[in-house]
């Protein structure tokens, strides 16, 4: 099951207490304080493991607590330090303040950690409170409690090539076709409910990851059909392929109509966040063995501000020249982010 949203609850460990000690030795009637200090509580450190797909571990565990120091000891020994509380979860997820919404940690390389919480600190034995005139303390500090917060965590999903379209634009099929994954496939919308990864390989030794994410329909942004929810899954592409069904414009015959459903779709991504249009987008004409040669005549005449690319996942037409467009295009955002 994909879960792609939790809440959960995070404390980190107290501290342990400082001791009053005293040295009892033979020999030595007024030995001096010797009361060890407390250790230190337990940090709460999320850790991204790329080895997980989805949230789903968190519907079952809700508490996570890091232990707690132990309290000093006679003969100036500390306390041992509480247990980090280690959370794995999938690379590209975010950790906020269920209050505040601020960000705590943003993980997305495999094995990348991040300190949330730390644990409380020890607290100080009465060896460290001897004076000239105090020889003899008989107090010390107690730990310092942990922190503790519920955090809400988030999974966007890490691509270079984000998928969008309506239901049975034929994004599931394309992604099938292109790479190992297998998503389900029916002839009906929203058949796709969950988002899907595919690795598309590349000549002998290249590869990119494409995610396909549930169909989007007019008034998405307002809550129909699948709503928005999984659009957070592409705001990490580098790139947005834009899949409009043709078979859906044999009536059309203007550009105007042609570019319909890819303005409805700009719109509902600009409703989600406008961070969305500044990402460079491909139009992609799907279904095209459905359709006339005189249709995608003027389908390839068409000139548009986008790059635009006719294919049939079908048949396979179109599917060599999209690989290589879509890889030319994302080795030239790599190597602009380097510059």
């Amino acid at each position: 099951m994909f879960l792609d949203h939790a809440k959960i609850f995070i404390k980190s460990g107290d501290g342990g207490n400082g001791v009053v000690s005293f040295r009892r030795e033979k020999f030595v009637p007024k030995g001096g304080p010797n009361g060890g200090d407390g250790g230190k509580g337990g940090d709460i450190i999320f850790k991204a493991n790329a080895q997980l797909s989805t949230l789903i571990d968190f519907s079952y565990k809700r508490h996570y607590k890091a232990g707690r120091g132990k309290h000093g000891e006679g003969g100036l020994k500390t306390g041992k330090d509480g247990h980090d509380e280690v959370i794995e979860v999938p690379c590209g997820s975010i950790i906020k303040d269920a209050v505040t919404g601020d960000i705590l940690a943003d993980l997305t390389e495999n094995g990348e950690t991040k300190i949330v919480l730390k644990g409380g600190r020890g607290g100080r034995g009465n060896n460290h409170f001897k004076t000239p005139t105090n020889q003899a303390p008989r107090y010390c500090e107690t730990g310092k409690p942990g922190e503790e917060k519920d955090v809400v965590i988030e999974l966007k999903l890490i691509a270079d090539v984000g998928l969008v379209g309506f239901p049975n634009a034929g994004k599931s099929t394309l992604i099938s076709k292109i790479s190992a994954a297998k998503p389900k496939i029916a002839d009906y919308p929203f058949t796709t409910l969950v988002p899907n990864l595919g690795i598309v390989r590349y000549k002998e030794y290249e590869s990119f990851v494409v995610a396909d994410i549930p169909g989007i329909i007019e008034g998405a942004s307002d809550g129909k059909g699948l709503g928005i929810q999984f659009l957070r899954h592409i705001e990490r592409t580098k790139i947005l392929l834009f899949l409009i069904d043709t078979t859906n414009l044999l009536e059309a015959t203007t550009k105007k109509e042609f570019l319909k459903e890819y303005k409805t779709l700009l719109k509902e991504l600009e409703n989600y966040s406008e961070e969305l249009l500044k990402k460079p987008r491909i139009i992609c004409f799907t279904k095209i063995d459905a359709i006339t040669e005189e249709l995608k005549k003027k389908l390839s005449k068409m000139k548009t501000d986008e790059t635009k690319i006719l294919i049939s996942a079908v048949s396979g037409e179109g599917l060599d020249k999209l690989k290589d467009l879509l890889w030319d295009k994302i080795q030239e955002i790599k190597a602009e982010d380097e510059l």
